[in-house]
């Protein structure tokens, strides 16, 4: 039906167009503005690092309602990562949320009774250094760096 070398130049010819459309679309990709940024963050999950690199903006500690919205959205985000086999980021995520709440000793309770307990140990080792970025980034400035921005 058809000759041999029109096989093969159909065959080259999509090999080509397949080519071109791969250097097509990793370019698009390359020149993203997030492209490097994502990257980056892939790559340090890939190594074994995990999110704790990421700046994690915590609430206005004078607001209540935003602390409690970002308590649930924080437990929620935490419990997905954990049923997505996502251990060290669902972890950061309930840490993040035990140093906001207002009872951390009735929800670390919980967590003891709900999730395994090789996840809840990875939760009491991280929780001091979550706790205390916590309070590194929400207290208020004090007066030397208050006067530092007057002058």
């Amino acid at each position: 039906m058809f000759s041999r070398t029109a096989l093969i130049v159909a065959a080259a010819s999509a090999g080509v167009s397949f080519l071109a459309y791969c250097i097509y679309f990793d370019r698009k990709r390359r020149s993203h503005p997030d492209f490097r940024k994502k990257l980056l963050e892939r790559r340090r999950i890939a190594k074994g690092g995990s999110r704790s690199g990421i700046n994690t903006e915590f609430p206005d500690p004078s607001n209540p309602d935003s602390f409690h919205q970002f308590f649930l959205q924080e437990i929620q985000k935490g419990e997905e990562l954990l049923a997505t086999g996502q251990m060290e980021e669902g972890v950061e995520h309930l840490c993040n949320a035990v140093a906001v709440c207002g009872q951390p000793q009735q929800l670390l309770g919980l967590l003891q009774q709900s999730i395994p307990p090789q996840i809840f140990n990875l939760i009491l080792t991280r929780l001091p250094i979550v706790t205390q970025n916590m309070r590194s980034r929400t207290a208020p400035p004090s007066t030397v760096e208050i006067a530092d921005d007057v002058e």
